[in-house]
Formats: C-alpha cells, sequence, structure tokens
C-alpha cells in the first residue's frame, strides 16, 4: 500500500472518529440539557407559586400571650409549621400597640378573662365553624386545661401534730387554727398561716378558686335548670358558713381583698402557708422550691351533704376576634392550634390537659403529682363554671359584692344567699 493510500485511510478515521466525538459530545450536551431541564422546571413553577402565593397572602396577628405562655421558640415554630401547610396565609405575633388597640384576628386569652371577653362583646361565634348545635354559643376553643385543688405544706402539717390532710372541713377548720395559732420550732418560717384566700379583684380566676370550689366540691350547681342561675339556699348556707368562719377566726392570711392567687403561690413555697387552693399549673414552680417531698395535693374537703364531688376546670382559649375581617384564615389557624393540643399540653405538664383526651399523657402517668391530679380528675365530675355564659361578668360581681358584705358586717349566710339570688333574678 503506497504512502498516500495509508495517508488517505488514517485521514478518514480520523474524520470518522471526529464526527463520533462530536455526535457522543451533541448526545450527552442533550441529556444534560434535559436533565437540566427536568430539575429546574418544577423549581421555576414552584417559585411562581410561591411568589404568586406570597403576592396573595394573607397576614393575620395573633395576641402576644401564646408567647407569654409557651415562649417565643415555641411560638415561632408553631407559626412555620402552619406556614408551611398554609402558603397562603402568614401568622405573626401582633406588637404590644396593636394588641391595646385590639387590632387582632386571634385572642389567647385565660379563664379569667373569659366573661370579660364576652361580654365587651369580643368573641365571634363559632357555631358556623364548628357545627355545634344551634342552642349552643361556642365563643372559643380549649387548648389547654387546669384544674383547681388543695396544696398542704407537708412540714407544717407534721409540726402541728397531723400526719395527713385535711379530709374535712371540720379538720380543715382544727387544721388551720391549729396552725395559726400555734408556734413552732424548726421550720422555715416560725408563724406561718393556716390557711390562705385571696379575692382581689385583679384576680379574675379568685371567686371559682377561693370560694366556688368548696361549693363545687360538695355536688353544688349555680346552673340546676340551664338558663338563669340559682342557689340552692340550704347547701350555699353550709359553703358561706364555712367560709364565714374561715374568715371571721382570722385563722387565714390577712389581706384577703388585696391579694391575688398568685401571691399566695410564692408564699406558700416560702413556707408562710399551711393549706390553700390552687391550680395544678402551679405546680412546676412550687417544686422548684420546695422539692417532691415538702409539700403535696389532695381533694377538696366537701360539706358531708352526699353530693357528687365536682371539681373546677381552668382553660387556656383560643377566640377568633369580633372584628376580625380575616375570619376564616384565623379559623384555619384555630383548627390547627386544636390538632396541638396535646403538644401544648405536654409543654405546660398540664392536669387535666385536653379534658376530651381519655388517655393521659406520659407526663402525667409518670409523675407523681402529675399522676395523683388526674386520679382526682378522674373520680370527678366538671363543674359547670360561669366562663363564656351571657351576663356572667354581671352575675360574678354580684356574688363576690355581697360575699364582701357578708364577711365584714354581721349579716347571715341565709341572708346572703338571699340577697344574691335577688339580685341575679333581676337580671334581664
Amino acid at each position: 500500500m503506497s504512502l498516500l493510500e495509508k495517508a488517505s485511510i488514517i485521514y478518514n478515521s480520523l474524520k470518522e472518529l471526529k464526527k463520533s466525538i462530536l455526535q457522543s459530545y451533541r448526545t450527552e450536551a442533550f441529556l444534560v440539557i434535559a436533565l437540566l431541564v427536568f430539575i429546574i422546571t418544577p423549581l421555576i413553577f414552584y417559585a411562581g407559586y410561591r411568589i404568586e402565593a406570597a403576592a396573595n397572602q394573607v397576614n393575620i396577628y395573633v395576641s402576644p400571650k401564646l408567647e407569654e405562655l409557651f415562649g417565643k421558640k415555641m411560638t415561632e415554630s408553631l407559626f412555620q409549621e402552619f406556614i408551611d401547610k398554609n402558603p397562603d396565609i402568614r401568622v405573626r405575633t401582633a406588637n404590644s400597640a396593636a394588641a391595646a388597640a385590639g387590632e387582632i384576628d386571634i385572642l389567647i386569652f385565660e379563664e379569667g378573662d373569659f366573661s370579660p371577653l364576652a361580654a365587651a362583646q369580643m368573641l365571634l361565634e363559632l357555631n358556623d365553624f364548628t357545627n355545634f348545635d344551634s342552642g349552643t354559643r361556642q365563643l372559643a376553643v380549649p387548648l389547654v386545661s387546669f384544674m383547681d385543688m388543695p396544696f398542704y405544706n407537708k412540714d407544717i402539717l407534721t409540726a402541728a401534730g397531723f400526719g395527713s390532710p385535711p379530709k374535712t372541713r371540720d379538720e380543715y377548720l382544727n387544721y388551720a387554727r391549729t396552725v395559726t395559732r400555734g408556734e413552732f420550732d424548726g421550720l422555715k418560717e416560725p408563724n406561718p398561716s393556716g390557711a390562705a384566700m385571696s379575692l382581689n379583684s385583679a384576680d379574675r380566676q379568685a371567686l371559682s378558686r377561693d370560694i366556688f370550689t368548696w361549693i363545687w366540691a360538695s355536688g353544688g350547681s349555680f346552673w340546676p335548670g340551664g338558663g338563669k342561675p340559682s342557689l340552692n339556699a340550704r347547701a350555699i348556707t353550709a359553703d358561706l358558713t364555712f367560709l364565714g368562719t374561715l374568715f371571721r377566726e382570722n385563722i387565714i392570711t390577712p389581706g384577703v381583698f388585696e391579694t391575688t392567687g398568685d401571691l399566695r403561690i410564692e408564699q406558700f413555697a416560702q413556707g408562710k402557708i399551711a393549706l390553700m387552693i390552687a391550680s395544678t399549673r402551679a405546680i412546676p414552680f412550687i417544686r422548684s422550691k420546695m422539692g417532691d417531698e415538702r409539700f403535696g395535693i389532695t381533694t377538696v374537703p366537701d360539706s358531708g351533704a352526699g353530693g357528687r364531688y365536682n371539681i373546677n376546670i381552668t382553660a387556656i382559649y383560643a377566640g377568633i376576634n369580633a372584628n376580625s375581617s380575616n375570619t376564616e384564615e384565623a379559623w384555619r389557624f384555630m383548627e390547627f392550634l386544636a390538632e396541638k393540643s396535646s403538644f401544648l399540653c405536654a409543654e405546660l405538664n398540664a392536669v387535666p390537659g385536653v379534658v376530651s383526651n381519655i388517655i393521659p399523657g406520659d407526663y402525667v402517668r409518670d409523675d407523681i403529682f402529675y399522676s395523683k391530679a388526674w386520679d382526682i380528675f378522674e373520680s370527678a365530675i366538671i363543674a359547670e363554671s360561669f366562663s363564656g355564659r351571657a351576663n356572667a361578668q354581671r352575675y360574678e360581681d354580684i356574688f363576690m359584692e355581697e360575699l364582701l358584705v357578708f364577711f365584714e358586717s354581721a349579716r347571715t349566710p341565709q341572708q346572703t344567699v338571699t340577697a344574691i339570688q335577688q339580685r341575679w333574678d333581676a337580671i334581664d
């Protein structure tokens, strides 16, 4: 083969190789471009969707109470989880100025604020959202619930000669007298008070906690007919007689009408009070100050009349501001919070927590205090309170006013019951 023929063959081979390389390059380039299109197209679509969603996004505002109760980090986590599921809604915490002006879509509030908010017509009825029976007005959704019960200082009772908490009202009076009038060595506070009661008007839980709890414990009810409140004269007279004895014998801490329940909890933790009624919500604070061995919880001593034991439940609620222009979006966030109730209860160690949940969380079953509170809850009936009812604030104010007169005058329990009922009946 001539040199020229060999060169021609080599040239043609190189030409074919170049062509093959170019074709391979083009194929690979095509595949790369196709892959990029496959990857980028959904991202462009998603980005466009997010941009469109952001452009149409509705801002809703939640009262600062949520952050106050659960902390900033937890609140932001809840907001982000909700936004991820609802990109068309952006939820934020209202600043203090907006809160003061009432520019809030979702109100987070505690039991004591329920009646005032309802009286001011600040809460939107939720029946259209929940499909509740038309005869029942639902103004808020309970997220977390607690119960009121007696706390006792073991060191003080032991020093006074008592090895267990009082089981009857006579024992309760005897314990309170003995502690208040005695002098004891070896206690952190040498002259503690036997019992406590705080009825400051700034404490919106005062009446239900320190007064109604005793009435409910004996099976008493303010709503026997479901319409307007009514007092069982005989039963309530006995309850007021007991409470009047505590007050008039000065066997409770002084300053009943000037102090709040929060102050009493602090004094109890300091060893200044032997017996008090407080919410299970106070357990974490008290045990942080006293440990687990120096205090206990128990049932409220009843009157012995044989009524079914009722307990008072207080809750943290979510409601929609009646003046909100974003009610549909606000309801979606409230549904989200309701779904997170068990989680929120665990964060606050709430007992009973979610009332509708018959199975307590691990934090309840595995804890000496919460498990005992749960046992008491399971054996009791939830009392019918005034929260959310029509004219609730007026009824409660009347009761407190007449109770003050009873405590600070010679008026009898029977006369006090009559005065309360007459004023209640006069409310349209």
